[in-house]
C-alpha cells in the first residue's frame, strides 16, 4: 500500500482494521483525550522520580542548609503533582467525549477511560528464550514475533465498537499461551509490563502476566462503557446496545475481581472494581428506565405507579453507587464529578417518583367504573409505611385525603429537585454540562407547574409527610459477562511443538541425532502417544540404543521432516520406506524440573512499591539495558489524596433538553499528603 493510499484510508476511516486497531493519529475527541492522558502519566512519573531523589537525598544528608532547600523543592514538587492529578481528575471528568453527538436529551452518562501502557519489545527476550530452551534458531519466529508485537500495541488504540472488543479478547487469549511458552517458572525473561492507574497515574511494573491479563480486562470493561455511553439512547436499539454493554462492562470487572484478587494497581482494587460494577449496573438500570419511559408514560394510575416504582429503583441503585463513593479510600481518588454526579441522580429520580405517585392521586380520582380493590392493592405495594390513621383505601376514596397525600409527594419532588440543582451548582466540572442543567431545571418547573394546578391558601397549615415510596422494577439490570472474553486463536508459536510438551516448565536435552538401520524391516521400538510420539519398548540391543535412543524420547524430527505435531501414523508412515541405509532422526529426552523460583511481582507496602515497580522509575525509555541502572528505594508516592415536557393531557414523557454544552473540564485538587500519611498496606485497598 503506498502511502498516499495509507494516508487517505486513515483520513477517512480511522480503524482501516480490527486487528490493527486504530489509527493513533486520528483527530478524534477520544484519542486527543487518550493522549492528554498518556502525557500526563508521562509527566507525573518524572514528578514522582524527582521527589524519590529528593525524599533519599534528605535521608542521607545531615546538613541543615541542604536540608531546607530539600524541603523546598519537594514543597514544589508535590504542588505540580496535585496540578497534574487535577487535570487527571478533569479528564476522568470528561464525559462529553464519549456521548452520543446526534442526540442530547438525556442526561449524560459516565464512561471509563483505557488505562495507559508503555510499548514492549519481545523481540530480543523471546528469541534469546527460543534459542537457549527450545534450541531453535529464534531469527526464524521474527514474523511471529512482530505479529504478537502489532496485536499488543492495537489495543492501546481499539475502535468503540465490538471489533475493539474483539481485538482485546484476541490478545487476552494469546497471554495464556505466550505464558505457557516463555515464562518460566525458573527463569525471569528481563520483560516488564507497565501500565498506568487510570485514576491517579501511578506505574505498576511487573515481570509476570497478571497485571498484563488483569490490564486488558480492566480495558475491555472500559470499551464496554464508553460503546454505553455512545449509543443513542433516543431509539429502542440504542437503549438496548447501551443496556447489554453496560452489563457486560460490570460482568467483566466482577471477573476480574474474583480472578486477579492481588493486582498491585488502585484502580483494579476489590474496593474500586467493587464501586466500578454498582456504577455500571446503575446506568444500565438507568437505561431500563428510559426504555420503559421512551413510548411515553400513559396518564394513567397504573402506569403512573408502575413508572414511580422504577424511578425509585434507579434512585435506590445511585444512592448505593453514591454511598461507596464516599467511602475511604476511594473517596481520595474518584473524581468529585463522578461522586457529585450520582448524588445529583439519587435526588433527580426519587424526585421523579414522587412526581408520578402525585399525579397519578391528583389526576386520577376514585370512580364508579375503577376497580378498588386493584387500585387499594396497587398504592399498598408503593409505600413501605402509611401516615398513622390512614389506610390505602382511606386514601382512595376521601377526595381530601387523596389529595393531601397528592400534594405532600408533590412538595417533595419540588423539594428533591432543588436539591438536586444545589448539588449540580457545587461541582465545577457538572456545571458545565448545560444538557443536565436543562434537564433538571425542566422537571423541577414541572413539579412546580403541578404543584401550581391544585394549591390553594388553605393549605399553608398543611404539614402532612409524603411516605417514601418501595422501589421495584420488572428488569433488574445483571451482571453479564459476553462470550467475546475469550476466544479462539491460533498460537503464533505452534512451530515450537505442542504445548503439553513443549512449554516454558518443562525442560529436555537437546535434540540428538539418532543412526536408524533397520534389521529385518525391524526398527528395534514402537511409538505411542499423539503428537509428539514417543518411543516405547525399546530394544536395547538394537543399534538405535546403540547410538543413543533412550526409552521414552519424544522423535521431533525424520530426515528433514519436522515431526513435532505429527501422530503415530504419520511418523510410521516417514519410517515404513527406510531402506539399508538409514535415516537420521532426531529426538530430546524429558528432564527433570527444577523448583521453581519465588515469583516476583510489584507489591505495594505503607511506604514503598517493592520490587519491580520502583524499576518503572529508574529506568528511562531510553535505556537499553534496566539492569544496569541502580534503584534505590523510596518514600512512597501511591499514598496520594484526591481525591420533556408535558406531550398531551393522556401522555407524560421524561423532560429533556434540546442542546449540551462542552467546556473544559477542571476542578481544584485536594490537598497532597506527604508519603508518611500511610504506613501501612491499608493505604491501597
Amino acid at each position: 500500500m503506498s502511502d498516499s493510499l495509507y494516508f487517505l484510508l486513515t483520513r477517512f476511516f480511522p480503524c482501516i482494521s480490527s486487528s490493527q486497531g486504530c489509527n493513533p493519529f486520528a483527530q478524534t475527541g477520544r484519542s486527543k483525550l487518550q493522549n492528554k492522558r498518556a502525557s500526563l502519566n508521562q509527566q507525573i512519573i518524572k514528578q514522582m522520580r524527582m521527589r524519590a531523589g529528593a525524599e533519599n537525598l534528605l535521608k542521607a544528608t545531615s546538613n541543615n542548609k541542604v536540608k531546607e532547600m530539600v524541603l523546598l523543592e519537594l514543597s514544589y514538587v508535590n504542588a505540580n503533582l496535585q496540578l497534574l492529578m487535577g487535570q487527571l481528575e478533569g479528564l476522568n471528568s470528561s464525559v462529553e467525549v464519549y456521548q452520543n453527538t446526534q442526540e442530547t436529551a438525556n442526561i449524560p452518562l459516565i464512561a471509563l477511560g483505557l488505562k495507559e501502557t508503555k510499548e514492549v519489545d519481545f523481540s530480543t527476550p523471546f528469541k534469546d528464550f527460543i534459542l537457549d530452551h527450545y534450541s531453535e534458531d529464534g531469527n526464524s519466529f521474527e514474523d511471529e514475533i512482530a505479529d504478537l508485537m502489532d496485536l499488543r500495541q492495537a489495543c492501546r488504540t481499539p475502535s468503540r465498537n465490538e471489533a475493539g472488543v474483539e481485538l482485546f479478547a484476541k490478545y487476552y487469549s494469546h497471554l495464556p499461551l505466550m505464558e505457557s511458552r516463555f515464562f518460566s517458572p525458573n527463569r525471569q525473561t528481563g520483560i516488564f509490563f507497565t501500565w498506568y492507574d487510570s485514576f491517579t497515574g501511578v506505574p505498576v511494573c511487573q515481570q509476570n502476566l497478571s497485571l498484563e491479563k488483569a490490564s486488558i480486562l480492566f480495558n475491555m470493561a472500559a470499551l464496554y462503557s464508553q460503546i454505553g455511553t455512545r449509543s443513542n439512547r433516543q431509539t429502542i436499539v440504542g437503549l438496548e446496545e447501551a443496556i447489554s454493554s453496560f452489563q457486560k462492562a460490570a460482568g467483566i470487572l466482577n471477573h476480574l475481581k474474583e480472578t486477579f484478587t492481588h493486582t498491585p494497581s488502585y484502580d483494579m482494587s476489590p474496593a474500586m472494581l467493587s464501586m466500578l460494577i454498582r456504577m455500571m449496573l446503575a446506568q444500565a438500570q438507568e437505561c431500563l428506565f428510559e426504555k420503559t419511559a421512551l413510548p411515553g408514560i400513559r396518564n394513567q394510575f397504573y402506569s403512573l405507579m408502575k413508572m414511580a416504582q422504577e424511578a425509585a429503583k434507579v434512585s435506590e441503585t445511585y444512592d448505593q453507587v453514591h454511598q461507596s463513593m464516599i467511602q475511604t479510600p476511594i473517596k481520595d481518588n474518584v473524581p468529585l464529578f463522578w461522586s457529585t454526579m450520582s448524588q445529583v441522580k439519587t435526588n433527580h429520580y426519587r424526585s421523579m417518583a414522587h412526581y408520578f405517585v402525585a399525579s397519578a392521586l391528583l389526576d386520577h380520582q376514585l370512580g364508579p367504573s375503577d376497580d378498588e380493590d386493584q387500585q387499594e392493592k396497587t398504592l399498598s405495594q408503593v409505600y413501605d409505611r402509611l401516615p398513622e390513621g390512614r389506610s390505602p383505601l382511606d386514601i382512595l376514596k376521601n377526595k381530601e385525603e387523596r389529595e393531601r397525600i397528592g400534594k405532600a409527594h408533590i412538595r417533595r419532588a419540588i423539594l428533591g429537585h432543588e436539591e438536586a440543582l444545589r448539588i449540580y451548582g457545587l461541582c465545577h466540572h457538572l456545571n458545565k454540562l448545560e444538557v443536565l442543567e436543562d434537564i433538571l431545571k425542566a422537571s423541577h418547573q414541572r413539579s412546580l407547574n403541578k404543584y401550581s394546578e391544585s394549591d390553594s391558601e388553605e393549605e399553608f397549615t398543611d404539614y402532612t409527610e409524603a411516605p417514601d415510596i418501595i422501589s421495584k422494577t420488572e428488569h433488574k439490570a445483571e451482571m453479564e459477562v459476553p462470550a467475546t472474553t475469550k476466544v479462539k486463536v491460533t498460537d503464533f508459536f505452534q512451530r515450537l511443538g505442542p504445548l503439553s510438551v513443549f512449554s516454558a516448565k518443562q525442560r529436555w536435552t537437546a535434540p540428538r541425532t539418532i543412526r536408524l538401520c533397520p534389521e529385518d524391516r525391524d526398527l528395534g521400538f514402537t511409538l505411542k502417544g499423539e503428537s509428539p510420539v514417543q518411543v516405547v519398548s525399546l530394544d536395547p540391543l538394537c543399534p538405535a540404543a546403540a547410538d543413543g535412543l533412550k526409552e521414552g524420547d519424544y522423535i521431533v524430527a525424520v530426515g528433514d521432516t519436522d515431526c513435532k505435531w505429527s501422530s503415530v501414523s504419520e511418523v510410521m508412515r516417514l519410517l515404513k520406506d527406510v531402506d539399508e541405509e538409514g535415516i537420521d532422526i532426531q529426538v530430546v529426552s524429558m528432564m527433570e524440573s527444577n523448583p521453581p523460583m519465588p515469583t516476583k511481582s510489584a507489591t505495594f507496602c505503607g511506604n514503598l512499591p517493592k520490587t519491580y515497580s520502583m524499576i518503572c522509575l529508574a529506568y528511562d525509555d531510553d535505556d537499553k539495558n534496566p539492569k544496569s541502572r541502580k534503584v534505590t528505594k523510596k518514600s512512597s508516592f501511591l499514598s496520594w489524596g484526591l481525591k420533556n415536557k408535558l406531550k398531551s393531557a393522556s401522555t407524560l414523557s421524561l423532560p429533556t433538553a434540546d442542546h449540551s454544552g462542552a467546556l473544559p473540564w477542571n476542578k481544584p485538587c485536594p490537598t497532597f499528603p506527604s508519603s508518611s500519611s500511610y504506613n501501612n498496606d491499608s493505604s491501597l485497598y
